[in-house]
């Protein structure tokens, strides 16, 4: 999932989506919380659980087991407040996309969420501008599932819908994904172009939202 506002359940939730600081370690008075990016075989038990925590809460109740898994085993950007408190966090995980008999190694962001009172000051930008470091350097490209309120984040960054069709690879064949059509957004990473849209995006399967 990431980034609605107010909360819809698609891969983002920042509600109306490096410098390394320990999420318990306050930033210096009157300045911009730093941004950590880890992996999450990095994170301790009590970590994942804050940010599964501020995930519930960020989608009101209504982010599921199946979304919380999409957003492991990848790289996270969390962003905590000067009292420690985790306030904003992303993830951008790794998925194959077949397109025109290639196979592409795409930077699939998940779980964008900022908490409510600390919305509208940017930390979505900043989540974002993080996670994008990741898909320049790490991927040929980048993907996500926006909701209509989150979409103006992502445009605004750049992202742009992609214009032709999708499949996923299901087990018995490739499934057309007429319904993500229109909110599927994608970015280039640095240097590299884009896939011709004359040839659908098909990703691997997964269970829960394929997208």
């Amino acid at each position: 999932m990431t980034e609605p506002a107010p909360a819809v359940p698609r891969s983002d939730a920042v509600l109306r989506p490096d410098a390394a600081a320990t999420p318990d370690t306050a930033p210096r008075p009157g300045a911009a919380p730093a941004v950590r990016t880890v992996h999450t075989f990095e994170l301790t038990a009590a970590e994942r659980a804050k940010i599964r925590a501020l995930l519930d809460t960020a989608f009101d109740g209504d982010f599921a087991d199946q979304d919380w898994e999409h957003a492991l085993g990848g790289i996270h950007a969390l962003i905590h407040d000067e009292d420690g408190l985790l306030v904003a966090h992303g993830a951008v995980v790794q998925r194959r996309v077949l397109h025109a008999n290639r196979s592409y190694r795409v930077g699939y962001v998940e779980a964008v969420a900022v908490r409510a009172g600390h919305r509208r000051g940017g930390l979505g930008h900043r989540v974002m501008a993080a996670l994008e470091h990741v898909i320049d350097t790490a991927h040929d490209f980048g993907a996500l599932s926006a909701s209509d309120a989150g979409a103006a984040l992502y445009a605004a960054r750049g992202w742009q819908v992609w214009p032709g069709r999708l499949t996923a690879l299901g087990p018995d064949g490739p499934v057309p994904l007429p319904e993500e059509e229109g909110s599927t957004y994608v970015r280039p990473a640095a240097g590299r172009p884009l896939p011709a849209p004359a040839h659908p995006l098909a990703f691997d399967w997964r269970e829960g939202d394929l997208l």
